[in-house]
C-alpha cells in the first residue's frame, strides 16, 4: 500500500538535505508558509514583520545550539525559495500561536496521544510505538514523510509539517520519538529558546537513548512538550517519557510494559498545568490507551493491529483518542486526528494512516 503522503528522500551534509528538501516539497512549503502566516495574524496578532523578527530570534538560538540543524534549515529556506525567517518561524509555530497563556487558553481540546509497548510484552517480541496527531485539519494537505541520510549514514525517517524536519518518526539506530503538546505558565517567560520541533529533530539526529536524552533536558526552550522516546537493542529495548517545561523536566517510566501519554503533566513539576484551567478529553486519553493496552500487554501479545485499535479508539466522541471535528469549535480552534503512525522500532518499519485512522488503513515503509 502507498503512503498517503509523498515521500521525500534526501542525502547529504545537512545543507545538501535541507536545500534537497525545499527543491522537492518547494510548493508545499510554500503553501504552508503561506497557512501559517495566516494563523500568526488570526491567532497572535502578529503581522509579517513581526513573523520575520520572531524567526530571526529562533534562527539565532537554533544556529548557537544545534548548528548542524540550523544548516538544515537554512538549506530549507534556500531550496525552497521562502525566506529564511519565515521558516525558522514556521517551525516555531507553537511558541507564536501558543506560547503565552492568554494565547493557549485559545487552544482546541484536541491534542495528540501517544503510546509504546515494550518489547518484552509484544507479540513479535518487538518495540512498538505509534501515536495519533491531532491539529487543524486544514493541515493535512500540506504534510511530508521525511527521510534524511547524512554523511555520516545517520538516517532519519519521520512525518513533518512541510517546511519542518520532523514530528513523529524513528533513525537507523533504533530510536524513535512521539509528541504531544504541554502547556504551564513558564511558557514564553524564558528568554530565547530552541523551537519545539527543532527540539524533536535534535533528539532524532542522537544515534542512542542516552544522548537523546541530553539532547532534550539540555537544549534551552520557552515552551512545554512530551516526547515518548524510546530504543530497540538486541540486549532489550527502553522507552521513557520525558515531560518539558522551560527549566525543568520530568519523566515517566513503563508500568507493565505500556507507556502512554496525553496533553497534560503527570509528573510533579513545580509548575501550574494549564490543562487544570482547561480541562477536556486529555485527561482521559492517555489513561484510556494504557487500559486498552493492558489486556494483550500482561499476556506479552500486543500487535501492531492492538496499538492502531486504540488510535481508532472513539470513547468521548467527537473529542476522543480518534479525534474528530467538532463543528461547535471556532474554525481556527477546530482539531483533528490528521495523521497517525505506527513505529516499529527493531525493524526501522515506519506506519502511517491518514486520519481520523477509523477511516483508513496504515500504509509502511523501512529503513534500508
Amino acid at each position: 500500500m502507498r503512503l498517503p503522503l509523498p515521500l521525500i528522500s534526501v542525502a547529504g551534509t545537512p545543507a545538501e538535505c535541507g536545500a534537497a528538501y525545499g527543491v522537492a516539497a518547494e510548493a508545499l512549503i510554500a503553501e504552508n508558509v503561506a497557512l501559517y502566516l495566516r494563523r500568526f495574524h488570526d491567532q497572535a496578532g502578529l503581522d509579517r514583520p513581526a513573523v520575520r523578527a520572531a524567526g530571526a530570534g529562533y534562527r539565532g538560538t537554533t544556529r548557537a545550539v544545534h548548528p548542524r540543524i540550523a544548516e538544515m534549515l537554512d538549506g530549507v529556506a534556500e531550496g525552497a525559495g521562502v525566506h529564511v525567517d519565515e521558516v525558522y518561524a514556521l517551525n516555531a509555530r507553537t511558541e507564536l500561536i501558543y506560547g503565552t497563556w492568554p494565547a493557549y487558553g485559545k487552544q482546541p481540546d484536541g491534542g495528540c496521544t501517544a503510546a509504546g509497548v515494550l518489547d518484552t510484552h509484544t507479540a513479535g517480541g518487538h518495540l512498538l510505538m505509534g501515536q495519533n496527531w491531532d491539529w487543524h485539519p486544514a493541515q493535512r494537505e500540506a504534510m511530508v514523510v521525511l527521510q534524511t541520510t547524512d554523511e555520516r549514514g545517520h538516517t532519519v525517517i519521520t512525518l513533518a509539517e512541510a517546511g519542518m524536519l520532523a514530528k513523529a518518526g524513528l533513525n537507523s539506530a533504533g530510536l524513535g520519538v512521539c509528541l504531544n503538546l504541554l502547556g504551564c505558565d513558564r511558557d514564553g517567560t524564558v528568554g530565547g529558546g530552541v523551537p519545539y520541533h527543532v527540539v524533536v529533530r535534535a533528539v532524532l539526529e542522537s544515534d542512542h537513548l542516552g544522548g537523546a536524552l541530553k539532547v532534550a533536558c539540555r537544549t534551552p526552550r520557552n515552551a512545554s512538550l512530551n516526547l515518548l522516546l524510546g530504543q530497540a537493542h538486541e540486549a532489550g529495548g527502553e522507552i521513557i517519557d520525558l515531560e518539558l517545561v522551560p527549566g525543568d523536566a520530568g519523566w515517566l517510566h513503563p508500568v507493565d510494559g505500556v507507556l502512554t501519554h496525553a496533553n497534560h503533566l503527570e509528573t510533579a513539576l513545580p509548575v501550574h498545568d494549564r490543562a487544570k484551567d482547561l480541562g477536556g478529553a486529555t485527561l482521559f486519553r492517555g489513561a484510556r490507551a494504557r487500559r486498552l493496552l493492558a489486556e494483550a500487554a500482561a499476556a506479552r501479545k500486543v500487535t501492531e493491529d492492538d496499538l492502531a485499535a486504540v488510535f481508532r479508539d472513539h470513547a468521548g466522541y467527537p473529542s476522543a483518542i480518534c479525534r474528530h471535528v467538532d463543528e461547535r469549535d471556532e474554525p481556527l480552534e477546530r482539531s483533528e486526528t490528521v495523521y497517525s503512525v505506527l513505529l516499529d522500532l527493531d525493524e526501522r518499519r515506519f506506519g502511517i494512516a491518514a486520519g481520523p485512522p477509523c477511516g483508513h488503513e496504515y500504509a509502511f515503509t523501512s529503513l534500508p
